[in-house]
């Protein structure tokens, strides 16, 4: 067992997180990575209704009797999300925790989740706006640097910089990702001051994940160059892996889109058919440039075993490197 700040407070073995994913994190997948000592995160923005994701919920807990979190979107969406309905069901529900992610903090919920025995892990990309999530009460904070897949926000700032920044000024726990694939990303975001480590490219290539084979392929294929930043022009930035539709995006926005311009590449429907039908030319795919480092599909147990593992086997080479004065 790894034994931190964040492994106590939800009651896991190891301080590894998987990040809440639309489209992707669905129940058999933060079920598998709970089962393997992480703490799995299911979407609620994948689900219409509160209804619907109490069925992810209870399907997730036939599925491990571990803890496991649930993702709360606070980003500019396509639909409104029925976050109310969300909150409601998770209370009731009993979920360990809620990964709440956006620019702002969600100080509306906080009070009902705290009441509920739920824990609150806001995810941000910025120090100022950890501290404000720190100041209206959440129990841990994620930053991820702009390596990171999907939202990167709008400040730029890697994760070898932003984790640290973070640490020296939050006294929450934090939990560091963007660009973490192996245990090596894994020892270096412990290193840099973390809590714990939040992965989700990497979850992405695993036999779990609920994507078409092509979009795993496509993963397996690319490198750490091949992937872009869209949707700036939203002030909702995404890394995207290259692909007809993102330069597509790319153009658009070049020459001022609207927003309803964008969505006939952006929208849910296009992506869908990207993650579940594998055509990967219809619309966006998100990744991290840490698929540079994925080159094989395994499952998620594989995955987490080699970064404890792999974490493990480093920590006597770097004895041998530093030695005391």
């Amino acid at each position: 067992m790894l034994k931190t700040r964040i492994t106590e407070m939800l009651g896991i073995e190891y301080p590894i997180i998987q990040g809440g994913m639309m489209g992707v994190s669905s129940p058999e997948l933060a079920a598998a990575v709970s089962n393997a000592g992480g703490l799995g995160i299911l979407t609620s923005a994948s689900c219409a209704t509160g209804e619907e994701l109490r069925q992810d919920i209870r399907k997730t807990k036939a599925l491990t009797d571990k803890p496991f979190g649930v993702n709360l979107s606070l980003f500019p969406a396509s639909r409104p999300l029925p976050n109310d309905e969300y909150v409601e069901v998770i209370v009731q529900e009993g979920v360990a925790a809620v990964e709440s992610s956006g620019v702002r903090a969600p100080d509306e919920f906080i009070p009902l989740l705290k009441d509920g025995n739920v824990k609150v892990i806001h995810k941000c990309v910025a120090v100022r706006h950890a501290l404000s999530a720190q100041r209206v009460g959440a129990d841990a904070i994620t930053v991820v640097g702009v390596e990171n897949g999907g939202h990167t926000g709008m400040v730029d700032v890697t994760s070898m910089v932003l984790i640290p920044a973070a640490k020296d000024a939050l006294s929450v726990p934090v939990i560091g990702g963007g660009g973490v694939a192996d245990a090596r990303g894994f020892l270096a975001v412990l290193a840099l001051g973390a809590d714990g480590v939040i992965i989700g490219t990497r979850f992405m290539a695993t036999h779990e994940a609920p994507l078409h084979k092509n979009y795993k392929e496509w993963l397996l294929r690319s490198n750490e160059t091949d992937t872009v930043l869209v949707m700036r022009s939203l002030r909702n930035t995404s890394r995207a892996l290259k692909n007809t539709a993102s330069e597509k995006v790319l153009e658009l926005e070049s020459r001022g889109a609207t927003i309803e311009e964008l969505l006939t590449v952006i929208g849910g429907d296009q992506t869908q058919k990207v993650l579940k039908e594998g055509d990967l030319e219809a619309g966006l795919g998100l990744g991290g440039q840490c698929i540079g480092l994925v080159h094989e599909i395994v499952s998620v147990k594989e995955v987490i075993d080699e970064i404890v593992e792999g974490a493990i086997e480093i920590l006597p080479r770097l004895e041998k490197i530093i030695t005391p004065a």
